[in-house]
């Protein structure tokens, strides 16, 4: 099996499964306190800073774009109109599905394949796959994530590192 496939897609399930985790503790916790779903979806760190719900929204981007691009194929266009804790779900759900139909087989010559991406700017990046993968998506991916955490840590949602990692 590729080293490009078990640093891609096992990992974004792994991480995806800690954030689907995450999302139903905050998710009771915001029940059980009679705290509005929204005053946690719609928080942030910092006023220039994503929402909960745009971070997830961000993290599940970066799992699906950057597998498909290291497997060679067409990226999944998902569009972005999650509102509660459920729908983030289905998104989660979704691209969980996505990447793990994807054929190991189609990773095999990823290290080497050319990435070209043009990530928020008229300026495209160019890539190897092995490049794209270590020092651009899992970073991203790995922000995003994190940063979702840590606005429900934040927020006084009872989540730890353990909630984070996932299962593996």
């Amino acid at each position: 099996m590729s080293p490009i496939y078990t640093t891609s897609v096992p990992v974004f399930k792994q991480m995806l499964g800690g954030l689907k985790d995450v999302l139903r503790i905050a998710e009771a916790h915001a029940a059980a306190k009679k705290i509005d779903p929204n005053a946690l979806l719609q928080a942030r760190l910092f006023p220039d800073m994503f929402t909960l719900l745009r971070q997830v929204q961000v993290a599940s981007d970066f799992a699906k774009s950057v597998s498909a691009r290291l497997a060679g194929v067409d990226v999944p266009k998902l569009d972005d109109n999650e509102q509660t804790f459920a729908d983030l779900q289905t998104r989660i759900d979704t691209v969980l599905a996505f990447i793990g139909g994807l054929d190991a087989a189609k990773f095999d010559e990823a290290a080497t394949r050319e990435i070209i991406t043009q990530a928020g700017t008229p300026k495209e990046k160019r890539f190897t796959g092995q490049s794209y993968l270590l020092n651009y998506g899992l970073p991203h991916f790995f922000f995003h994530t994190t940063t979702a955490y840590s606005i429900l840590r934040h927020s006084g949602v009872e989540v730890g590192k353990k909630d984070y990692i996932g299962t593996y």
